[in-house]
C-alpha cells in the first residue's frame, strides 16, 4: 500500500488506528462484516478497512453487506457499490428486507419506522455475518454521531449513554465494532467530496420525523459554546466505561 502525503486522509487513518489500538478492535483472525449503507461513513469504513486486511497484522478477513429496504425509498446505486468494493478486493453481499409502517393509530404503542428500519436491517447482518463465519461487526458511526447519540438520551430517556465502540452481544458470538469513533464528520465529508464518493440515490423519506434534526441543532450550539466540547463529552463517556460494552 503507497503511502499517502494528503493531509486529511493521514488525519483520518490516524484516528482510525487509534481507535482500533485505543479499543482493542482487532485480533489476529478475525472476519469482519463491514455494513456499508452506500453513505459516506460506511465507504470510508469499507475503503479503510480494506487497507488494513492487507497490513496482515493483525491478520483479518473483510466482507461487506448492504442491506436495501424493500418499501423504503432510501437507496444507493447498486453497481457503484459493486464496483467499489470490486476496486477495494472486497467480497459484497446486497440483501433486501422490508418492515410494515405502523399506521397513525398504533404509532402510540410501536415503534417508530427508523427504529423498525434499523432493527430489521441489523436482523439481517447478523444472520449473514454467523452465515459466513464472522465474529464482528463493522459500523460507520464516527465520533459526532455517539455524541449525538448521548445527547439525544440524556434529553429523551434521562440516560448518559452513546454507542459502544466496542460491544460484545450477550445472544450471539458477534461484536460490533465502530473503528470511525475517533473521526470527525466534517473531516469524512471532506474526504468523501475530494475522492469523489458517489451520494445516495435517495434519503430517507422518515429522517425529519425524529428528533435528530433538533439535537443536532443543540449539538452544534454546545460546540460554539465551547470549542473543546466535544472532548469533554467523549472523556467524560470513557471515564464512565460508556465506550466498551
Amino acid at each position: 500500500m503507497s503511502k499517502t502525503t494528503d493531509p486529511l486522509e493521514i488525519k483520518l487513518i490516524k484516528r482510525f488506528h487509534q481507535a482500533l489500538a485505543d479499543y482493542q478492535l482487532l485480533e489476529d483472525g478475525d472476519h469482519i462484516l463491514v455494513a456499508l449503507s452506500g453513505g459516506k461513513d460506511s465507504l470510508l469504513l469499507t475503503e479503510l478497512m480494506s487497507r488494513q486486511m492487507r497490513i496482515h497484522k493483525p491478520q483479518i478477513k473483510v466482507s461487506v453487506a448492504h442491506v436495501r429496504m424493500e418499501n423504503v425509498a432510501y437507496e444507493s446505486d447498486s453497481s457503484y457499490l459493486e464496483g467499489f468494493c470490486s476496486r477495494l478486493g472486497v467480497p459484497l453481499y446486497i440483501m433486501t428486507t422490508r418492515f410494515d409502517r405502523p399506521s397513525v393509530k398504533q404509532t402510540t404503542r410501536q415503534k417508530p419506522p427508523c427504529f423498525l428500519c434499523s432493527w430489521n436491517r441489523r436482523k439481517q447482518l447478523f444472520n449473514l455475518a454467523q452465515e459466513l463465519g464472522c465474529n464482528k461487526i463493522a459500523l460507520g458511526h464516527h465520533q459526532d454521531d455517539i455524541l449525538k447519540t448521548t445527547l439525544m438520551n440524556l434529553t429523551f430517556e434521562g440516560s448518559f449513554s452513546g454507542m459502544p465502540v466496542r460491544l460484545k452481544m450477550r445472544k450471539m458470538p458477534l461484536t460490533i465494532i465502530r473503528p470511525l469513533a475517533l473521526c470527525q464528520e466534517d473531516d469524512i465529508r471532506a474526504y468523501a467530496r475530494c475522492h469523489q464518493y458517489l451520494e445516495q440515490k435517495k434519503k430517507c423519506p422518515y429522517e425529519h420525523e425524529t428528533t435528530r434534526h433538533e439535537v443536532n441543532i443543540l449539538y452544534n450550539q454546545m460546540q460554539g459554546l465551547n470549542p473543546e466540547a466535544r472532548y469533554s463529552l467523549w472523556h467524560a463517556l470513557e471515564k464512565s466505561g460508556k465506550l466498551i460494552g
